[in-house]
């Protein structure tokens, strides 16, 4: 009834990805593959089928002795754990999803988790596709922060929904002479890096958050169908820059830099109002901006807030522990190796706490 598809059948993967008719690039194949490059863990897609419920999950298979922490401590090739992958995500479900079909389907999942030897599972549900809410009786679903979406149903509509002060922001770059652009190229993802890269330092990002030359070129060659670079001139220099993802109807931003000193002129404000329009004249429903930091209402946040005023989509996450005994082992270990190992800092896993 639950079946694994690994990355090196890449073919089967998308195509029983595609046949999901609520699919986003989230769950495709070329989508995982730079985070498998970046470190995040092994790509696997969850499929679940029988005669009346189907469903898809992608999920980022990490072995736990490879953590810092455990290293030495616990044998390698024995513990793991899941997570979705950067972005969102979460089981997608077609057919009959009764309540009682769904607990089915959680008793199948949770003996294979057992038999893969999976300690613990986190998600970030998909805000759009609204999927956390048929798990709610079968794991514990947490509600966070909120998302933006920008409904892309017509020009007019994009413009109303932007707050009357980011409408001027954008109208302001226009007339300064800042100048939209979009493209593919490795030249492109090599003025991106230096742009990013500069970005992430000033606003003082963790490590996670650069990304490799390896990272980009696989987003570049393996999600070739699904990107494009967006990028903002001024005097013939880019001065902004964005990735841009798309599939099914959904269009996503996904990593994004500027440069400091033209902040002023409020690049990325009139890139992404050019994405909506591309997408809205080319047959996309949503632009979904994402939410704030730790999905939290933020200046980020507010950022987004202001290309939709009336957006506020649920972001939820959920936490199952699998196997209580061992999670329990590997806390301890973690406490005897730390004197001031914070219990009560909600991180999870909790043995995978800073």
């Amino acid at each position: 009834m639950i079946e694994i598809i690994r990355i090196d059948n890449a073919e089967r993967w998308d195509k029983l990805v595609k046949s999901f008719s609520a699919h986003d690039v989230y769950y495709l194949s070329g989508y995982v593959k730079a985070f498998q490059i970046h470190g995040d863990g092994e790509p696997l897609l969850f499929y679940y089928h029988t005669n009346d419920l189907s469903g898809i999950c992608v999920m980022m298979k990490r072995d736990i002795a490879k953590d810092p922490n455990f290293r030495n401590k616990i044998p390698e090739n024995t513990y793991f754990d899941i997570i979705t992958p950067y972005g969102y995500g979460g089981f997608i479900f077609e057919g009959n999803v009764s309540a009682e079909n769904i607990a089915i389907f959680d008793k199948s999942y949770r003996a294979l988790l057992q038999s893969e030897n999976i300690i613990s599972v986190f998600v970030r549900f998909h805000p759009q596709l609204e999927n956390s809410n048929v798990l709610r009786e079968v794991s514990e679903v947490i509600d966070l922060g909120k998302t933006i979406e920008m409904d892309l149903s017509t020009e007019e509509l994009i413009w109303q929904n932007i707050s009357s002060k980011n409408r001027n922001v954008i109208r302001g770059a226009e007339k300064k002479g800042v100048v939209i652009k979009k493209g593919k190229s490795i030249e492109l993802f090599s003025k991106f890096i230096e742009i990013y890269n500069s970005t992430m330092q000033k606003d003082n990002a963790e490590l996670y958050y650069y990304f490799s030359n390896e990272f980009y070129n696989s987003i570049h060659n393996d999600l070739y169908n699904h990107y494009d670079m967006y990028y903002a001139e001024f005097e013939g220099e880019i001065i902004a820059m964005s990735i841009i993802l798309y599939a099914n109807g959904r269009i996503h931003y996904h990593l994004s830099g500027s440069v400091f000193k033209y902040r002023n002129l409020a690049p990325t404000n009139l890139l992404l109002y050019m994405v909506a329009l591309w997408g809205a004249e080319n047959g996309y429903k949503t632009f979904h901006l994402g939410g704030g930091v730790g999905s939290g209402e933020d200046g980020l946040f507010k950022f987004k807030k202001a290309f939709n005023r009336n957006s506020g989509l649920q972001f939820s996450i959920s936490k199952q522990v699998i196997k209580h005994e061992i999670y329990d082992e590997l806390v301890k270990i973690r406490t005897v190796q730390s004197s001031d190992f914070d219990l009560q800092c909600g991180f999870f896993p909790l043995y995978r706490a800073d």
